[in-house]
């Protein structure tokens, strides 16, 4: 059976997996990484590769790193001079123009982490735990000019616990992307590919999150929606509230039913709670700026003043 030709782009951790996986692939024949420039890093301001370039580096696969492929005609050249079978893109974060998407003879597929069209964007990960989805998953898509909108040719679906956070979330999806596109390219070198066009009237967004989309809006949200948000921006950008006018970072919450309070209201006998819609919640794992993590009570325990919490400063 001929080998697959193949160039992968991506960047970051996430996609060492699938790349390592097409390193190892004996039926692929990888031309290239493609990835993002080399940033400065840490408190020395050092650069520091990407680490899907230290990969390939240590794996003696070419690389190729630039702000924007678009504007390498060289590379592109060579990459149609060698015939390329398949571009695969996970994690790339720059978008493609019609001239590169044209290059390989299969086309190019973006792994994507939602079961689309659900959650096109950067943040599908967070948006599923934001909206207490119990399910999520992994599609591969041909790509097309419009972002996330190509037709499916591989879905695979992944389970979500109450719990999980973004950063667990993650690393169990950076796992089933890898053996997502195993599959994938199994069917493509047994030409079993087939495409499914996706349902315009199903799509949903997954846009770039903000920092200030971590602000607890307690008065405004339920207990559940409070938690489905704390989970989601874990560990990133993370979810806070303002004690006393000093930013407070929330970790985790506990629904109590046996306090009442309205929304907003706050009462700091024997731990740190707050009304919220249709409930009341213990904010039990909390960082106040300057200190040190802990439980309510810890934090309780060194403050004198009387308690005020708001999601922005007063």
């Amino acid at each position: 059976m001929k080998k697959l030709k193949a160039v992968f782009f991506g960047t970051p951790d996430f996609s060492v997996p699938a790349l390592e996986m097409l390193d190892k692939h004996p039926q692929i024949e990888l031309i290239g990484v493609v990835s993002m420039p080399d940033r400065p890093s840490g408190r020395g301001h050092k650069l520091r590769s990407p680490e899907v370039v230290e990969y390939a580096k240590t794996s003696k696969i070419p690389v190729y790193q630039t702000e924007n492929i678009n504007r390498e005609p060289q590379w592109l050249e060579e990459f149609k001079n060698q015939n390329v079978d398949v571009f695969i893109v996970l994690a790339f974060a720059q978008f493609l123009s019609q001239k590169v998407l044209d290059i390989p003879r299969l086309g190019c597929f973006n792994i994507h982490t939602s079961l689309l069209p659900k959650y096109r964007g950067a943040a599908p990960i967070q948006y599923a735990l934001l909206n207490g989805d119990q399910s999520t998953g992994v599609s591969i898509q041909r790509m097309v000019k419009k972002m996330d909108a190509g037709d499916i040719a591989w879905s695979s679906p992944v389970e979500i616990s109450r719990n999980e956070t973004g950063g667990q979330l993650y690393t169990k999806l950076k796992f089933q992307a890898a053996l997502s596109l195993n599959d994938f390219i199994n069917a493509a070198l047994n030409e079993e590919l087939s495409f499914t066009e996706q349902d315009e009237s199903e799509v949903s967004f997954a846009p770039t999150l903000k920092k200030e989309d971590g602000a607890l809006k307690f008065r405004d949200s339920t207990y559940d929606e409070l938690h489905n948000q704390i989970r989601a921006l874990d560990p990133w950008p993370g979810t806070f509230c303002f004690l006393n006018n000093k930013r407070l970072k929330v970790f985790s919450i506990e629904e109590i039913k046996h306090i009442p309070l309205e929304p907003g209201e706050v009462s700091s006998k024997n731990g740190l709670y707050i009304g919220c819609k249709g409930s009341v919640v213990r904010l039990s794992q909390i960082q106040l700026e300057g200190k040190k993590r802990g439980s309510d009570k810890d934090l309780l325990n060194g403050l004198k003043d009387k308690i005020v919490i708001t999601s922005e400063i007063l």
